[in-house]
């Protein structure tokens, strides 16, 4: 991976890394999972059967995610069941992602997961939320004792079970900052050892998040707390979740949940499969990334939410191209410099961190060198009366041609014997 120094350096000026951000972390991002619970909150998803989720999980784990959230079992006899087969799962497989599960700051959410950990032997990490904008408590009628009351019951319950609890502000992009540090100091008094930020309704900008962030670090100096993690937790709503996430890093957060294409509440949460690219070619996350396809094809498949063709990275038109321009260009650098050209000319993501490649088709948009191009992949010769006759088809064409309409090209100018 390009890491802007050495003879690449003269190929591409990275102004993103020109006044970088002090605050950004030197250690990798950790990566909290949330396709499995807030991914399936979506009003348009299907639940995945339990062999499904289980792969999932496997694939999480191969992607180098650290923690999933596997469920909210407070919410009935069907979640304790799947939440208990996927820490059954976790556990014999010996796999290395680590579960989670949300629940309210409630007795009746904690307990059941305090349950499932004893009864598997697998550590779960209690993630216990309570909405801390003023909307929130004025809709909900909570006083700020009450608020209190239930942060302080429920973090203590978890941990005194001997599990790890990280405390949960819901709707904490808009919360005011007396309420935040009250919650705050009760929730790591009784042992939370980390802060959960959510832009539960995307509400956020980027502007917004550093701000958040550099409160809340100058907070936890001040209590002398500064052992305790920070999340960010972020939805869509905006278009800004994967931008926000970023700048949390780059502002003393250390973990960062996503989610498989970015499912989940109304347009959904932070994409954990763009994340993931972002963080790694800033460097911010070692990992190998060739599972990224599966996963996402497997999250698609199994809430039967199709993935767009334009989407970023796993889209189908992701590294596909039909212009002249570009066909010429990636050809032209194809032979100068190699596929590590090829792969950047007209690409700001290099298509081989996915194992992906750079694919040229035709269409009307196409110069000659599409057609070219296109015969060249496919081992057919290109002659000037081939090229010629699909160059016309495709300029006469208001799509992309198929592979099968162009091999039918060929096989009438050519040989009928050409598959």
């Amino acid at each position: 991976m390009y890491d802007g120094s050495g003879p690449a350096a003269d190929f591409v000026f990275d102004w993103n890394l020109v006044g970088v951000s002090s605050h950004r972390h030197d250690a990798p991002v950790q990566l909290l999972d949330e396709t499995l619970r807030d991914g399936l909150q979506s009003p348009s998803v299907a639940n995945p059967s339990i062999e499904d989720k289980k792969r999932l999980l496997e694939l999480m784990d191969g992607l180098g995610i650290q923690v999933a959230d596997i469920g909210l079992p407070g919410a009935g006899l069907r979640h304790v069941r799947h939440v208990t087969a996927l820490c059954q799962h976790i556990r014999d497989k010996g796999l290395k992602i680590r579960a989670a599960c949300a629940g309210r700051t409630l007795a009746a959410d904690v307990t059941p997961i305090i349950d499932i950990s004893q009864t598997t032997g697998v550590p779960i990490e209690v993630l216990t939320f309570l909405g801390a904008s003023p909307i929130r408590a004025y809709t909900e009628g909570w006083t700020p004792e009450r608020m209190r009351a239930m942060t302080r019951d429920a973090v203590r319950l978890g941990v005194r079970a001997g599990l790890q609890v990280a405390f949960v502000t819901e709707d904490t992009a808009r919360a005011h900052p007396d309420v935040l540090g009250d919650l705050f100091r009760v929730a790591i008094d009784e042992g939370a050892t980390r802060l959960i930020h959510c832009d539960t309704v995307g509400h956020a900008t980027p502007d917004g998040i550093r701000a958040l962030f550099d409160w809340t670090r100058g907070l936890l100096d001040r209590l002398g707390a500064t052992h305790v993690g920070l999340d960010f937790h972020g939805h869509n709503d905006r278009g800004l979740a994967l931008v926000n996430a970023l700048v949390a890093v780059e502002h003393g957060c250390d973990r960062v949940h996503g989610t498989a294409l970015g499912l989940g509440e109304r347009v959904g949460n932070t994409a954990m499969d763009q994340l993931l690219v972002n963080l790694g070619l800033l460097g911010l996350y070692d990992h190998d990334l060739h599972g990224l396809m599966p996963y996402c094809e497997l999250a698609s498949r199994a809430t039967g939410r199709p993935i767009p063709h334009n989407y970023p990275v796993v889209g189908q038109d992701a590294f596909r191209t039909g212009t002249g321009v570009h066909a010429a260009a990636l050809m032209k650098a194809r032979e100068k410099g190699g596929e590590w050209a090829e792969d950047r000319v007209y690409s700001g993501i290099p298509a081989a961190i996915v194992g992906k490649v750079q694919v040229i088709e035709v269409g009307p948009m196409s110069g000659e060198s599409n057609v070219i191009a296109w015969l060249a992949t496919h081992g057919i010769p290109a002659n000037p009366a081939l090229v010629a006759k699909i160059f016309l088809a495709a300029k006469r064409s208001h799509r992309t041609l198929t592979d099968d309409e162009l091999y039918r090209i060929v096989q009438d100018t050519v040989s009928p014997t050409v598959t």
